[in-house]
């Protein structure tokens, strides 16, 4: 693991979250892009700290911390992904009712 696929990973990554989200979105824009505008603000921050986390010197192994940084990039696009299908969820509830 080094610098340019850690970067390459976060763009796709959490790239793939935005596109997901704004498929969403599209589907009924009135009712849900004010649940969605606060996940897609919470996306750019994440992809905002990795890039900074990036870009710090390290000392000592690079691939160890830059797995690291992967694996935590991973774990919050995945609690990303849990909030969107919870949001989902509580539209497909509304609409059975």
């Amino acid at each position: 693991m080094n610098l340019r696929n850690f970067k390459k990973d976060v763009e796709y990554f959490i790239g793939e979250f935005i596109d997901d989200c704004t498929l969403f979105v599209s589907t009924d824009p009135v009712r849900n892009e004010e649940k969605v505008i606060p996940l897609l603000e919470e996306a750019i921050d994440l992809f905002n700290e990795m890039k900074d986390s990036a870009n710090v010197k390290v000392e000592g192994k690079k691939s160890t911390y830059f797995a690291g940084l992967r694996r935590e990039c991973a774990e919050k696009v995945d609690g990303l992904y849990e909030k969107l299908s919870a949001i989902i969820s509580e539209g497909e509830k509304a609409k059975k009712a």
